[in-house]
């Protein structure tokens, strides 16, 4: 199982931009120093508490402070841009990266940032279909490229002002061949994106949001997915992302990584449930959906979506968790906001150094 690293950074109010920018990088910097596989950061315009407006923005600052590690949209949210854009500089930073680069969609949730955009009324999730199927159209022809899929709004051709003597008409090409990895993220029980995503051999990454017993209805959908186009599914392709703090002191976990008021996870838990509890979406957190409302408090999500204790419980929850989703390809932790950088960092290092070993080496002998 590999060891995946993403961020929708989720800072408290009265830290600077910059401070805060510069602390998300500095995580991405140590994934790399660690051996994390992959770094997935979200983009958001208008959200004060995740304030990267541009993950690929984001990411290229950290192409040259970084060697192994692959850098991820997490995502790009599809509906904010035309996707000849998207295509076209997503093609640039994979050059840039040295094919470093993996490519992470979504239709884009936050109805804010629909409305400064003014598309609020619009259907976000048909803007992503017809844009994905442009971007991949894009990368896999030639000029003058003559893309007009039927229904789609996003018309794409050179032809009347190409010049191939001059090199003028001619979109950039990704390094990766035939295109970098595509992963989208799926936030809802049973979603039927899932089988689009295993169709176009898109990967799946499950939510850290979502119980376990939701993220397992992911696994068939795909397979389903991937039957329908005559392909068989391979676990390694599907993430699932955790919300997970390590220490050495259990006393401390549990303080930094649910108890303690000023924990990082409980301000994350908090926005997300406040968020949720607004857009009617409690359900995502739900054990059983008739279950009230009344009884998804802070503390009854903390309990059933922080994995938090020493190097040896989390393993083993880890490892429960495995057994309820299925076996799955990467576990991706998702970084908070630093309110203590020594616990933050050190986290990180014993999931590295001493989490994932001894879930690995549990896998081997099961």
């Amino acid at each position: 199982m590999r060891l995946g690293y993403f961020s929708m950074p989720l800072h408290p109010l009265g830290r600077t931009w910059r401070e805060t920018l510069t602390e998300d990088r500095e995580a991405v910097i140590l994934a790399d120093r660690l051996g994390f596989h992959d770094a997935f950061i979200g983009e958001h315009l208008t959200d004060r508490h995740e304030n990267i407006t541009s993950s690929l923005l984001f990411l290229a600052t950290l192409i040259s402070d970084t060697e192994q590690i692959r850098l991820a949209t997490g995502t790009t949210n599809l509906s904010h841009q035309h996707p000849v854009l998207v295509a076209a500089h997503s093609a640039m930073f994979d050059h840039l990266a040295g094919g470093r680069f993996i490519l992470g969609v979504s239709p884009g949730a936050l109805p804010s940032d629909a409305e400064v955009l003014g598309i609020l009324a619009e259907d976000r999730n048909q803007i992503f279909a017809e844009a994905i199927d442009v971007i991949t159209a894009i990368w896999e022809s030639e000029p003058p490229y003559g893309i007009d899929l039927p229904g789609n709004r996003f018309a794409v051709t050179t032809e009347s002002t190409m010049d191939l003597e001059l090199g003028v008409g001619v979109l950039p090409k990704p390094l990766q061949v035939p295109r970098p990895e595509i992963v989208g993220t799926v936030v809802a029980p049973y979603s039927k994106g899932v089988v689009a995503m295993g169709q176009r051999d898109f990967h799946p990454l499950s939510a850290n949001f979502l119980l376990g017993q939701w993220v397992a209805t992911h696994w068939p959908n795909y397979v389903q997915g991937k039957e329908a186009a005559g392909a068989s599914a391979d676990v390694a392709d599907w993430r699932i992302a955790r919300t997970i703090f390590v220490a050495d002191d259990p006393k401390v976990a549990e303080s930094y990584g649910r108890a303690d008021v000023g924990s990082p996870y409980r301000f994350y838990y908090s926005q997300m449930l406040t968020k949720m509890r607004k857009i009617g979406r409690l359900g995502l957190f739900k054990s059983d959906r008739d279950q009230p409302d009344d009884e998804i408090t802070l503390d009854y999500v903390l309990d059933r979506l922080v994995i938090t204790g020493t190097p040896e419980s989390v393993a083993e929850q880890i490892l429960a968790f495995r057994a309820e989703t299925g076996d799955f390809g990467e576990l991706v932790y998702a970084g908070l906001d630093w309110v203590e950088p020594r616990l933050a960092r050190r986290s990180m290092e014993l999931m590295a150094q001493k989490v994932m070993p001894a879930v690995n080496a549990a896998i081997g002998t099961r």
